[in-house]
């Protein structure tokens, strides 16, 4: 009997939610990335990053060229929110960070982009499960996650360890239903 390929991660062009939607990251969007990134508040609880635009850039050609993950500018009306991205597949789960989200998004971009990296994962790249860090002290964070129904499976002086498993990842899907009206389209580079 053949088991089924593991799930990898692919790069979408456009991942459209209910309103919002995800945008391949490209070598123009280094400053508004840089900006979030080096936000002393936001970046509080973030891998530190060099503050210079050239180094920016000069990762964002690497992830050009990188096939194991897909790394989103969340947009609201056409305008730049926020950052996401997928990596690390490990088996049946996918790792998602680099969530950083800019004072002018809408108060519900949370609950509707961590949705839609659930439909897309699952629904359209096969995923069954994800794992991720967050930083210890980042509570509103880790609660956020909690809700969704995220178990915290190991933790280090500096991290907390979460895994989400397919019934809690469609438990959240099902019990925030309205911020995404049960459908995502995507659309492949």
């Amino acid at each position: 009997m053949m088991s089924a390929p593991l799930p990898t991660i692919r790069k979408a062009k456009k991942v459209q939610g209910k309103s919002l939607t995800f945008r391949d990251a490209t070598l123009g969007d280094a400053a508004f990335i840089l900006s979030l990134r080096t936000d002393v508040d936001k970046s509080r609880y973030l891998s530190p990053v060099s503050p210079e635009l050239q180094d920016q850039q000069q990762w964002l050609q690497g992830y050009a060229k990188a096939q194991d993950q897909a790394y989103f500018i969340i947009r609201h009306e056409g305008q730049p929110i926020g950052t996401v991205r997928l990596y690390d597949p490990q088996g049946s789960s996918f790792c998602w960070g680099s969530w950083v989200l800019a004072d002018t998004r809408p108060r519900y971009a949370a609950l509707e982009s961590a949705l839609m990296v659930y439909a897309f994962a699952v629904d359209f790249l096969g995923f069954t499960e994800s794992h991720f860090d967050v930083r210890r002290g980042n509570e509103k964070v880790c609660q956020f996650h909690e809700r969704l129904g995220a178990v915290c499976i190991s933790e280090t002086e500096r991290d907390l360890y979460y895994r989400m498993d397919k019934s809690a990842i469609d438990s959240a899907r099902n019990k925030y239903v309205q911020f995404l009206d049960g459908t995502v389209q995507v659309e492949f580079a």
